[in-house]
């Protein structure tokens, strides 16, 4: 029997996005501290939402991680090794802000314009942030209208946890983390992905110890929802594998 399958969100999106792909891949999307029904975690580093999850599982699963979800994925395994069979980076990276030895990031102050945005008007700060996710990709109208669908039937979650959630995209690095993922890993990227760079996918795919990378030349940063069957082939393969 496979592990069971928990599919992680990414900031200001809840467990509603992965709903459709859950379903069809018989796994369980979960809030994020914060989201939904889950009492937000503070201080908001990666490593506290990482043991917070922890808590909540007791056998070992197929961990999918979206997104910022990806990187609190990856922190997980890196902590709790004995909770994660396999793991999925879907539009990852092991640090989401650029730096002189990271090349691979968004630029600081990009990511500082959406704190200061989120503090004048976060719907507006949110929206945006949905239309960087599938820009330069096949079906990018779709897709950001599937994005803010979902958003509209969301819980909206509080205004602290998204500037938290910022704050930790600022700070995060686990680059010094990844040895110590020791399971079968699958880094799905898409080769047109504005937030979370190519190359980025490509830097995890070759320094995790057992991970191979699945690219789709024509997705950007939501391949399940812009190219739903390739992502679930992928997927299915690689559970079962």
């Amino acid at each position: 029997m496979s592990a069971p399958r928990i599919f992680l969100h990414g900031w200001g999106l809840s467990s509603v996005v992965w709903a459709d792909t859950a379903a069809r891949l018989a796994g369980t999307a979960v809030d994020l501290p914060g989201y939904g029904a889950v009492a937000a975690v503070f201080p908001s580093r990666v490593e506290n939402l990482a043991d917070a999850l922890a808590e909540q599982i007791a056998a070992p699963v197929a961990l999918v991680g979206w997104s910022m979800g990806g990187m609190v994925a990856l922190a997980l395994t890196a902590r709790h090794p004995e909770k994660v069979a396999r793991l999925v980076l879907v539009g990852a990276s092991p640090a989401f802000v650029a730096s002189a030895d990271w090349p691979h990031g968004m630029a600081p102050e990009v990511l500082a314009e959406f704190a200061r945005s989120l503090a004048l008007d976060y719907r507006a700060t949110l929206s945006r942030f949905l239309s960087l996710q599938a820009r330069g990709g096949d079906a990018a109208r779709e897709v950001i209208a599937q994005l803010r669908a979902r958003l509209r039937v969301q819980a909206e979650p509080s205004q602290e946890t998204l500037a938290a959630g910022l704050e930790l995209l600022r700070a995060v690095d686990l680059r010094d983390q990844v040895e110590r993922v020791v399971c079968p890993t699958l880094v799905i990227h898409g080769a047109h992905d504005t937030l979370c760079a190519p190359a980025a996918g490509a830097w995890l795919a070759s320094h995790l110890p057992h991970a191979r990378l699945a690219a789709h030349e024509r997705a950007a940063h939501a391949p399940f929802l812009s190219h739903p069957d390739w992502f679930a082939a992928e997927l299915e393969e690689f559970l079962h594998g």
